[in-house]
């Protein structure tokens, strides 16, 4: 480091090379609608993959509405399975265009400026961390996405499926997210399990709307896409409640980090990515969760 790293208000660039700071040098922001605007990431593969989500999740709901549960045999049954089944659906699409549209704590870019970290006060002997690619002062347990351009606090993984970062502000969603295509995948099998049996009882004649060569090819897909996801999304859902509960990111268990933090109690960890206090609104993407008494955002390691 260079001797004017030995003053009062120390930095260090966590690539150790000079010349960092020069705007031409940095990496342009994600794409905004300005400052106030909805964020979305516009990377094609994460696009192509939320647009395949919702296809998949459509198609679903067309097979068990369509193709198991109308004309209804039982009306009961069919009431109650496609209620069910919708609504587990509408909450696994809310959750994902949550997860896809919140901001996961990106940091204030470019603010790695003289008067900036003149103005955090910083005691001697103090170091701030700088990132060389958005420009920024990087906050403890935060990393550089090359997606989106910016450094994300708690940042566990970009997900593509979600075309955005899993991060502090939108870890809520995507676990929803995970849990709710689970349900559902889960839920759909257990109707196409049912059918099967229904029209293998009916000489499959009398099981479907549609003919029995197109019935068995809608259930046979729908039979894949469920068994596909259900496993997907059950690991997934398991790692991010465990990440949850040991206070530790995705990034933070891979590359095996140093615990310079806090550990909260597995409670308090869940109500800090949830809300405070425990609700019915932790199960509800429409619900923003409340953080209470959030720790004060510190440039400072």
């Amino acid at each position: 480091m260079k001797n004017s790293s030995a003053s009062s208000h120390r930095t260090r660039d966590i690539d150790y090379r000079a010349g960092y700071l020069r705007p031409e040098h940095c990496a342009p922001p994600p794409p905004r609608a300005g400052s106030g605007g909805m964020w979305f990431i516009r990377d094609g593969c994460g696009i192509t993959c939320g647009v395949i989500t919702w296809m998949l999740v459509l198609y679903a709901q067309f097979v068990v509405a369509f193709v198991m549960l109308l004309p209804a045999r039982n009306l009961l049954y069919s009431l109650v399975n496609g209620a069910l089944f919708n609504s587990l659906a509408v909450l696994a699409l809310a959750s994902h265009a949550r997860a896809m549209c919140t901001d996961p704590g990106a940091v204030p870019k470019g603010n790695a400026t003289k008067e900036f970290i003149e103005s955090l006060q910083l005691k001697p002997g103090q170091v701030v961390y700088k990132c060389p690619k958005c420009c920024s002062i990087k906050p403890d347990r935060a990393h550089h996405c090359s997606v989106c351009k910016r450094c994300i606090k708690k940042m566990d993984h970009h997900c593509p499926w979600v075309n955005n970062c899993v991060g502090e502000n939108n870890q809520k969603y995507f676990v929803l997210f995970t849990m709710y295509i689970a349900l559902i995948s889960l839920h759909a099998l257990l109707l196409v399990a049912f059918h099967f049996l229904l029209c293998y009882e009916s000489d499959w004649t009398k099981c479907s709307n549609f003919s029995p060569p197109a019935t068995v090819i809608f259930l046979i897909l729908l039979c894949f896409e469920g068994l596909l996801f259900l496993l997907f999304t059950s690991v997934m859902f398991g790692t991010q409640v465990h990440s949850i509960c040991s206070d530790e990111t995705g990034i933070e268990q891979l590359k095996k980090e140093e615990r310079r933090w806090a550990k909260r109690s597995r409670w308090m960890s869940l109500k800090v990515v949830f809300g405070h206090p425990f609700s019915i609104s932790w199960l509800s993407p429409f619900a923003t969760p409340d953080h209470g008494k959030a720790d004060a955002y510190q440039y400072i390691v």
